[in-house]
């Protein structure tokens, strides 16, 4: 049960030594770049790591000579898994080959071609005492990725036990029979179910008594700030005319850091997007001691170095921050298609409230802009355009959010798209149920199901609900309504910062599957650098898909983790033949080389995205007072 909201229960402050350590046994500093670091150390652990890789590097003559020595070593590895006498067991060994792999990529000279640097180059050097010689400082997390690396070589990941390595054996459950090895079984099964909920606890959903109460409190503290009426808060247009736009309403309703204060106020002077539903802002809480709110807050407070980037780029947003070629994507305006069989169509440019991390932020002026809506002309034409290409049968409709359309607007467009004998699928993407539930009035639902012929035609949902404590009464309510004009709602989530602890989004599986939403896609945060405090390393997004979400029952677990290559489409992220580790930079990024959905169709080239370094994602969970004993096995995931 959540503390009261006048309990203090702050976010623990950063603290800058013995934080974590390399493989969580050690007692190895883990500290900020500003600190002292005891860089001798981690070198020390590096090479401890594995003796004969260092061995190897360390009487290589050149570089190259490394090189050949090191796929020798690699290879006879490799070949001694399928040794008789090897003794690791069988899990590990895939660890292993895992390892191997990456290696073997990281140190091809293809792949140094490719993104301009040498990890190698960086290892020989360091390992022969030659670091004045580097090009760039090696970081921490450069040297955090290849001790793990050349562990998991030699399998001593450590991922089954910390103390030792795991050898061959058979659990209990498998050696015995009958009602004793089911007894067995279930006892373990037990064990791993009470983890779960006890990661559960620490994220409530706004459905629960204490949270609605709280919430309660503040509509009223909110209705009378405005003097309106709860007739009035139920009344999706009073909603609109009263959307937060200047940081000056929330000082005197929530608590606001004065960092967060100076950021809404330079915002609003460089026209970057910021707003907030009075429905939205009484999703959080009142202090900010409390922190169950804090993905909440981070979607529409924008922090300062976000604020500052958008500023610089004031004029040219449109070139700079347009991550996914979006002008390089659509074909005529408003309609953007990358894949043979949908497209998307764009009426209306702007929303109730602005994302901090919009794919789109770099089009959209302000909150309800006046001009958002596409002229008829215009929109004629794109609607033409569909019209005229019988190979797309799936659109999206998008923007901004189309459901904060005029419903005569909305009814025009629905029409308009029915009329097109190919279309046999339309989805509406909208936040309303997560931001602003009071739109879904029956006359919107009217609308839309009318549109909706199963067996013809199908209208779909797709919202973003970003965590549990979104989850609400209302929400639920609005949900069900749709479900019950026979409709499905989907949710697309973005993995961030500030939802990407254990459990954290495997709890609002739970909770989104229990008010009628099936889980649909989790993005990868976009590569946009004024966003990049928000981003989660891709190997966290793959141990929370293998980790977390597979222990929960199928239902729950029904989104497909995703990364969206620029100009291209999604990448399945799960599927480990449509990308691969190609570099480690000097400060930890890993380099990817990404697939096109086009693989194995059509000989498109790939991408290369360089991810955020884990070494910084983790000391940002201890900072945030987090375990990190528990995301250990993060490195082991390429």
């Amino acid at each position: 049960m959540p503390n009261s909201p006048n309990e203090k229960n702050r976010r623990p402050q950063p603290i800058h030594t013995k934080i974590i350590d390399d493989v969580f046994t050690d007692a190895v500093e883990m500290v900020k770049p500003r600190f002292e670091v005891n860089y001798d150390a981690y070198l020390e652990r590096l090479w401890q790591a594995n003796p004969e890789i260092h061995r190897r590097i360390k009487r290589s003559r050149s570089l190259e000579e490394a090189r050949r020595s090191l796929f020798i070593y690699l290879e006879k590895a490799e070949r001694r898994l399928f040794d008789l006498d090897n003794d690791l067991h069988i899990l590990e060994k895939a660890t292993v080959r895992e390892c191997i792999r990456a290696f073997k990529s990281i140190i091809g000279p293809i792949n140094e071609y490719r993104t301009g640097t040498s990890a190698l180059d960086n290892l020989w050097k360091m390992g022969r005492g030659r670091t004045e010689e580097l090009a760039h400082p090696v970081g921490v997390g450069f040297l955090m990725e290849f001790i793990n690396l050349f562990r998991g070589v030699a399998g001593k990941s450590n991922i089954y036990f910390e103390s030792r390595e795991a050898k061959k054996g058979i659990p209990d459950f498998l050696r015995l029979e009958g009602r004793e090895a089911a007894t067995a079984r279930s006892e373990a099964l037990d064990e791993l179910g009470s983890t779960i909920h006890k990661y559960f606890k620490k994220y409530p959903s706004g459905l629960e008594p204490d949270v609605i109460t709280w919430r309660k409190e503040n509509r009223d503290r909110i209705l009378h700030f405005f003097k309106a009426s709860q007739e009035d808060w139920n009344d999706y247009r009073w909603q609109l005319r009263h959307v937060i736009r200047t940081a000056e309403p929330l000082k005197s309703l929530i608590e606001l850091t004065t960092e967060q204060q100076e950021a809404i106020d330079k915002a609003i002077q460089n026209r970057i997007p910021f707003g907030i539903t009075p429905y939205y802002l009484h999703l959080m809480d009142r202090e900010i001691a409390l922190d169950y709110d804090h993905a909440v807050r981070a979607q529409v407070i924008p922090p300062p170095d976000y604020v500052d980037i958008m500023a610089d780029h004031r004029r040219d947003r449109g070139l700079v921050f347009d991550f996914m070629g979006e002008h390089d994507t659509s074909p005529v305006d408003l309609i953007t298609r990358r894949y043979p069989g949908i497209a998307i169509i764009k009426p209306f440019n702007t929303c109730s409230q602005i994302c901090v991390y919009c794919q789109r932020n770099w089009e959209i002026d302000e909150v309800l802009d006046p001009g958002a809506m596409s002229p008829q002309n215009i929109l004629q034409e794109a609607v033409d355009w569909l019209s005229a290409h019988p190979a797309i049968g799936d659109i999206l409709v998008t923007g901004g959010d189309p459901l904060i359309m005029k419903d005569e607007q909305i009814s025009w467009l629905m029409q308009a798209l029915c009329e097109i004998p190919h279309i046999y699928r339309i989805r509406i993407g909208s936040r309303t149920p997560v931001v602003l539930p009071m739109r879904w009035t029956d006359q919107l639902l009217e609308i839309l199901s009318d549109a909706h012929k199963p067996g013809r035609r199908e209208v779909a949902v797709v919202t973003h609900f970003e965590h549990c404590y979104e989850i609400t009464p209302e929400a639920r309510d609005a949900v069900q309504k749709i479900r019950r004009a026979g409709m499905g709602v989907y949710n697309q989530e973005v993995f961030t910062m500030e939802n990407s602890r254990r459990f954290e989004t495997a709890k609002m599986r739970k909770d989104l599957r229990l008010i009628g939403v099936d889980p649909y896609y989790t993005f990868n945060m976009k590569g946009k650098e004024e966003t990049r405090r928000y981003m989660v390393p891709i190997a966290r997004i793959l141990q929370e898909r293998k980790e977390e979400a597979r222990l929960l029952p199928g239902l729950g677990r029904t989104d497909e983790p995703v990364f969206n290559v620029p100009k291209l489409g999604k990448n399945h992220l799960r599927s480990w033949q449509d990308h691969r580790l190609v570099m480690v930079l000097p400060d930890g990024s890993r380099v990817y080389e990404f697939h096109p959905w086009e693989k194995n169709i059509e000989p498109v080239p790939p991408y290369n995205y360089i991810d955020v370094p884990i070494y910084d994602y983790l000391e940002e969970l201890a900072a945030r007072g987090e375990n990190i004993r528990d995301y250990r096995t993060i490195w082991f995931y390429y």
